[in-house]
């Protein structure tokens, strides 16, 4: 209908028309539209559509409620009317919902009684809801008043005709148009109220437009109006990269290709149907998605030539999909075969969703739903008889619980690397694909992947290509010491890392030696000690290993804060389930070789990752300073250092004029001792940490290699801290001697770590191609004064590397290696590199 002035088409449905408050809201939008001339397409009220159907069923099955529902409609309808209407319009409404209540008890009855309903019946009976809505609303915007001018209801059986072919409704746009042009004036100023679904045959007979139904009407009549626009109004803000209820940071998608659109709605988004965007594509007319209870939003734009640049527009999936696999070497090279597959499920009508076959021509595998695969393998084996018995095809398999999700984005065309990073998102949430499937228009990747697995690949995959924060499941152990200090760390840094770099590092649990506190959607950091103290639960460390490693988050961690052995000896079990670690607990690294042996090949096998920097010095570069040394190919010929910030402060501090017992107090009441000193003094702190870097540098070191000198005095190994205490200073005197000879000969006292290196003789003339040997001592030792270990900070690490390259000068790391802030700063720089690895952008 060509005219100066033109029409914009606005379409209401669902939750946009559930009670009278929605019709308010849906008048209240009409009228703030700028366009002179608007369309108003209105689906039928929430559910009603849905009530008449039930009402054929039950006729159907000659169960006489058929009444009693009708009856629940026509009250619904008029606690609507008499709401919004005058008496008196309200009472016309209602006379003629009663002449409709009278014809469909006609029509339900014949059901009844033939126990069957023809589609023609049903496409009567279901298309009412539409008419009561639109003839509600059209009384009720009239005598509200508008702006605009005139309105006229639009009954669209008069208007639309379209013919049912096998690939849904086809309009015939010549008679639709003059149908059109018959009822109203070409220079008709005002509102069209529309009913959407409905439409009539070309006999004339009343059917539908299939489900969606009321959006292909909008789409109908925006093309039938030359309109400038369409809008689709629903209950979200637009397109959403994802759904909301996987992927809890799905953001609303600005604009969209019709391509786009198409691709999204038919893997499930919540988009506009991709059929009933045809005739507005046809005529290149703009479609927004917008939401009804957010009018003031911008909402989602489909459009031929969008603004975005965003390469991937979303991801969607499909559930509950089975895969038929079709293998064999009699099918390479032979022609047809792939007709007669599909040509069988064809014949039996089961949807082909996707198809995937290698350039081999061995196999050929197609996805279908679930509740089809028996009977669709049924269907082949039968089609390939002959070929099965001959052994030319091996098998037909399905395996029956699988998903697709789809990542669609027109900018992925001749972009580089947006595969990459969907797979490598995947394999580092450990998510199997199972088939893959990408068209050449480069604008769908579509993969299947385990149902179980669907949730977390949707969240890791829409993580890595940077549509939200990349979330881990975060499950920290032992808030004590360290673990609240990493807490309030972690707490301080949270925004940031959202903000800046979209990194959702999510404590989900914070688990003690007697409580935990466990979180759906995070604790709160800013008052992790409330929720901890006031709401936690008895501990349990299995439930919270579950909680912690859920399938639809894609990543989990452990921080393991503690020094406890029982906690290290699960993480073999931990790292093969794929939950990853870190942690400044020595005692993994440092058990027996065959459990350390044991926890890597389970860290290898199931792609996690084990970090433990702040094992040694804490927030120190030591055990990555001495990786890249190693892994660039220099040779180490020793490590040597003060490796205790305990035992460093204490022969820093000690000059003779103060007791050695005296220094131990008051180190333990500043808190630079363990609780029990003995753990300080012993050196065996000292021994695992040498055992660590002697393992990194490949090492086959036990503990008991290690050869320690305990500075706890013999037999007060034994007994409670405080008798320990108590006796301590009746040793006094053989440290002082210690001391004093010491200096007698210009010498200093400090505890040093040392680990030599070397290379065992073999026939392999290459330094690569023979054993490393290695010695490892623990001990108080005469330093010179000059010395770089006689020099440093009361309670610094220092640890020095010699090398072939550095030999001369060897590589000194150096700075406080104990206490809670630096080494909880250490668990802190693990944390993020974790995330890093796994695909955030620091």
């Amino acid at each position: 209908m060509p005219n100066s002035l033109p029409w914009v088409v606005h379409k209401f449905g669902g939750s946009s028309v559930a009670d009278a408050n929605c019709f308010r809201r849906v008048a209240a939008i009409v009228d703030s539209l700028p366009a002179t001339r608007v369309g108003v397409v209105l689906s039928a009220c929430k559910g009603v559509t849905d009530a008449l159907l039930a009402l054929i069923a039950l006729a159907e099955s000659q169960d006489d409620r058929y009444r009693v529902e009708l009856a629940a409609l026509r009250s619904r309808h008029a606690e609507i009317a008499e709401t919004l209407l005058s008496p008196e319009s309200a009472r016309l409404y209602l006379a003629g919902f009663d002449r409709d209540c009278h014809d469909l008890e006609g029509i339900l009855h014949t059901v009844k009684l033939t126990r069957s309903a023809a589609r023609n019946v049903s496409d009567l009976i279901a298309g009412y809801g539409e008419i009561w809505s639109t003839k509600l609303f059209h009384r009720f915007y009239e005598e509200r008043g508008s702006r605009r001018g005139p309105t006229q209801w639009i009954d669209a059986r008069r208007v639309v005709v379209v013919e049912w072919g096998p690939l849904g409704p086809g309009v015939q746009w010549t008679r639709s148009r003059a149908n059109l042009a018959d009822l109203v004036d070409r220079d008709f100023k005002g509102t069209l109220i529309i009913t959407g679904f409905i439409a009539s045959d070309p006999r004339g007979v009343q059917t539908t437009l299939g489900r969606n139904g009321s959006d292909f009407s909008a789409s109908i009549f925006g093309a039938l109006l030359d309109s400038s626009e369409i809008h689709i109004w629903t209950d979200v803000d637009g397109v959403l990269s994802a759904d909301p209820r996987r992927v809890p940071d799905a953001t609303v998608i600005d604009s969209l290709t019709y391509n786009e659109a198409m691709e999204l709605a038919y893997f499930g988004a919540k988009v506009i149907h991709p059929q009933t965007m045809a005739p507005a594509v046809g005529d290149a007319i703009p479609i927004w998605i917008r939401n009804t209870f957010a009018p003031e939003k911008p909402g989602t734009l489909i459009c031929a030539q969008p603004t975005s640049k965003l390469p991937v527009k979303g991801i969607a999936s499909i559930e509950q999909v089975a895969l038929i696999n079709l293998e064999g070497a009699g099918m390479i090279g032979v022609p047809g075969t792939a007709h007669r597959l599909f040509g069988a499920l064809r014949e039996d009508g089961i949807s082909v969703i996707l198809i995937s076959q290698g350039s081999s021509e061995h196999s050929i595998c197609c996805a279908i739903p679930r509740e089809q695969a028996e009977r669709a393998a049924a269907l082949v084996r039968q089609a390939f008889e002959r070929e099965l018995k001959e052994g030319q095809i091996q098998s037909v398999e399905i395996d029956p619980d699988l998903a697709i999700l789809a990542i669609v984005g027109d900018g992925m065309a001749g972009t580089p690397g947006v595969a990459a990073n969907v797979f490598n998102s995947l394999g580092a949430a450990s998510v199997n694909v199972r088939a893959i499937a990408q068209g050449a228009s480069e604008r769908n990747i579509s993969v299947v992947v385990e149902g179980r697995s669907a949730t977390r690949a949707l969240r890791a995959v829409h993580a890595g290509l940077y549509l939200s924060p990349h979330t881990i499941s975060v499950g920290v152990i032992g808030p004590g010491t360290v673990g609240r200090v990493f807490l309030d760390q972690l707490a301080s840094q949270t925004a940031r890392l959202r903000q800046q770099f979209k990194i959702d590092l999510r404590v989900r649990g914070i688990l003690g030696s007697q409580r935990m506190a466990l979180a759906e959607s995070g604790i709160p950091l800013e008052r992790w000690r409330q929720e901890y103290e006031q709401r936690g639960v008895p501990a349990d460390l299995d439930r919270f290993i579950e909680h912690v490693h859920v399938d639809y988050l894609p990543h989990s961690v452990l921080i393991d804060c503690t020094a406890s052995t029982a906690v290290a000896g699960r993480y073999a079990e931990w790292l093969g389930a794929g939950m990853h670690i870190v942690t400044p607990n020595k005692k993994a690294n440092s058990a027996d070789l065959a459990f350390y042996r044991a926890m890597h090949e389970a860290r290898r096998a199931s792609g996690a990752h084990y970090l433990y920097e702040a094992t040694v010095g804490a927030g120190l570069p030591v055990v990555h300073t001495l990786r890249d040394l190693r892994e660039t190919g220099d040779e180490i010929t020793s490590v040597e250092g003060i490796f205790s910030g305990t035992l460093a402060y204490l022969f820093n501090v000690y000059d003779g004029r103060t007791s050695f017992s005296d220094i131990v107090l008051d180190a333990r009441q500043r808190g630079y001792t363990e609780p029990d000193p003995r753990d300080d003094l012993s050196g065996m702190d000292v021994a695992r940490k040498l055992i660590i870097l002697g393992r990194e540098l490949g090492l086959e070191l036990e503990l008991a290699d290690v050869k320690v000198e305990s500075l706890v005095p013999a037999g007060l190994e034994g007994g409670s801290i405080e008798e320990f205490m108590a006796r301590l200073p009746r040793h006094d005197a053989a440290m002082r001697e210690r001391l004093e000879g010491a200096r007698a000969r210009g010498k200093v006292l400090r505890y040093v770590g040392r680990l030599t290196c070397e290379r065992a003789a073999a026939a392999a003339p290459s330094a690569a191609g023979r054993a490393l040997a290695g010695v490892a001592t623990v001990g108080l030792m005469e330093l010179d004064a000059k010395h770089p270990f006689a020099n440093i900070a009361l309670t610094d690490n220092v640890v020095r590397f010699a090398t072939r390259r550095y030999c001369d000068n060897p590589l000194i790391v150096q700075g406080p290696g104990a206490g809670p802030e630096v080494t909880a700063g250490g668990v802190f720089a693990d944390l993020l590199r974790l995330a890093a690895y796994l695909g955030a952008r620091l």
